[in-house]
């Protein structure tokens, strides 16, 4: 099997067979950027979508959800808008997203219940929606397999850069395609389930019947996106929707099926990282890696609580090899933990272990952490189970940006 993946702006939602894209700029926004996206499939796609856990959920999220349910997992087009989230804005909100999907239903001659959509931005406002009825006819006629670069862009908020990534593999003689565009740079925790945000959008022209999309996208999601934070805060907003029409002419079945997976499982890592590199204020990719533990729900809790934690964000902005703050992080955790026979790296760089430092090496793990992609590790001692966590550092830009968010 090969896999090629980039992230240039002609690899991602649109780099598959079938599926056209198009941002423009609605005027939702003040600074007039570009603040709404259009993903299309030429033909029905097969769905399947994870949204956020949290129990306040945006008017989108509620309406994507009823919109899967009534379609049987079958959808043509997402619509998202950037700078306003139209969450806690009640039926108002309801309606507003409904109207969005009706919008875009309309222009493709589909039932809105195949039209899918999401919003991000500020929580508690009224979306305008004289500019997004305005905004989407002028998506529909910019659509093109060349511009799922401004569709990416058309999403993000703090985002200080767009995020996309696409892969191909080779099943039965055919050329499949998978490519996706993701944003998030702050309120980035992400806890999602079947059924500043993070939104993922992921395209393939491989045909999947939607149980085993579903089936998937669960397998992917939870070691990339529900691996990644940058705050630990889970937005009302987040969602991951996974979308595959068959226009390569290659059905996926079981014995095709892990060939698939992993060259999903590529696409969504490298959108997940993505966000991490973009966090707000975010100056290093920090990978955590939790070892020695006794089961891998234990090793993930130990890893996620690691990866939030301000003291050791903050160590590895400053350049502190502080092994004292992983060590203290990992025995609070509430996990299975032997602080005798426990071990704390950073980089190569072994700092603590068998219940005794090794603080002669600060020096060295000092100018490893200098780099701008850096990897710690704890080992629990009590188990065999790992688990990696994708955090950033925590810099007085992330403060910056947040005080005066809405103002």
């Amino acid at each position: 099997m090969t896999i090629s993946s980039s992230s240039t702006t002609t690899s991602g939602v649109a780099t598959a067979q079938g599926f056209r894209a198009a941002g423009i700029s609605a005027g939702i926004k003040p600074t007039r950027k570009l603040d709404l996206a259009l993903v299309v499939s030429d033909a029905p796609a097969a769905a399947a979508a994870m949204f956020t856990r949290n129990k306040v959920q945006a008017a989108p999220v509620l309406v994507s959800q009823e919109h899967l349910a009534k379609s049987g997992g079958i959808v043509r087009a997402i619509v998202v808008n950037s700078g306003c989230a139209n969450a806690c804005t009640g039926e108002i909100g309801m309606s507003d997203a409904r109207t969005m999907a009706k919008e875009t239903a309309s222009l493709l001659g589909c039932p809105a219940e195949q039209v899918l959509v999401a919003s991000t931005g500020v929580i508690g406002v009224n979306l305008p929606m004289d500019k997004i009825k305005s905004g989407i006819p002028q998506a529909f006629s910019a659509l093109s397999s060349a511009r799922g670069g401004q569709a990416a862009e058309a999403i993000m908020t703090t985002d200080p850069f767009p995020k996309e990534a696409a892969a191909t593999i080779t099943i039965g003689g055919r050329t499949v395609t998978i490519g996706g565009m993701a944003k998030g740079s702050g309120m980035i925790g992400p806890d999602l389930v079947p059924s500043a945000t993070m939104l993922a959008f992921v395209t393939t022209d491989a045909e999947l019947a939607p149980p085993m999309l579903r089936r998937a996208l669960a397998e992917v999601v939870d070691d990339t996106f529900n691996a990644i934070t940058v705050d630990g805060d889970t937005s009302t907003n987040d969602a991951v929707v996974l979308m595959a029409n068959g226009a390569s002419g290659a059905a996926i079945g079981d014995a095709e099926y892990p060939q698939f997976v992993k060259a999903l499982y590529s696409v969504c890592l490298d959108l997940a990282l993505g966000i991490v590199r973009g966090g707000e204020g975010a100056t290093k990719l920090v990978a955590v890696t939790v070892s020695g533990g006794a089961s891998s729900a234990d090793a993930r809790t130990a890893a996620k609580a690691i990866a939030n934690s301000l003291l050791v964000k903050t160590a590895i902005h400053g350049g502190d090899p502080n092994w004292g703050r992983l060590l203290a992080v990992a025995g609070r955790a509430g996990v299975a933990f032997d602080p005798n026979r426990a071990k704390v790296t950073i980089g190569p760089t072994v700092l603590f272990a068998d219940g005794r430092p090794y603080d002669d090496r600060a020096p060295e793990a000092a100018a490893y952490l200098k780099n701008t992609d850096v990897a710690v590790g704890v080992d629990l001692g009590a188990g065999t189970a790992v688990s990696t966590v994708w955090t950033c550092d925590l810099s007085a830009e992330y403060v910056s940006i947040n005080a005066d968010y809405r103002t």
